[in-house]
């Protein structure tokens, strides 16, 4: 019985494997300069109540007191003939900021600056991976957003003129 349920669990392993490496053949490598960053996410007992938040951004050296942001559009592109989606983002354009007064003699720190704009929520699906491309010097990060289990409903009220 043992034999033949490892048996099962090195198959299912093997077909695993093949399965996620025919899926990568539907997205192409990166092309020069760039880098495709591959994220698979875990099975999880409620898919349709989860988000997936794309951070892209690039570590620089800045003032802690102001605000910074990168230039650059992260677009969704159909790979033909697969029905899958890539993100792609061809160029980080220039780093821009709040313009508030800081103390020349103030510390430069480390900070992870994100492309601007309004965050890119995708659905969460573990069956297909979210396949990020974007230049070399660009980092790729993602945060799960989670669904309030209980709805919550608005209560009727009743106004004096009716």
């Amino acid at each position: 019985m043992k034999t033949i349920f490892s048996a099962l669990l090195v198959t299912f392993a093997m077909f695993a494997q093949a399965f996620a490496a025919d899926i990568m053949q539907a997205f192409p490598p990166a092309e020069a300069g760039m880098v495709r960053h591959v994220i698979i996410l875990p099975a999880q007992k409620d898919e349709s109540a989860l988000k997936v938040e794309l951070i892209v951004g690039k570590t620089v050296v800045a003032d802690a007191a102001n605000r910074y942001f990168f230039g650059g559009v992260l677009e969704a592109e159909s790979i033909a003939g697969w029905g899958y989606e890539r993100y792609i983002l061809r160029k980080l354009g220039p780093m821009a900021g709040t313009l508030m007064a800081v103390d020349p003699d103030a510390p430069k720190v480390e900070r992870f600056v994100t492309l601007g704009g309004e965050e890119r929520l995708l659905r969460y699906n573990s069956r297909i991976p979210l396949v990020v491309y974007v230049p070399a010097d660009v980092e790729v990060a993602y945060r799960l957003w989670r669904a309030d289990p209980s709805p919550r409903f608005m209560r009727k009220v009743a106004l004096p003129n009716g």
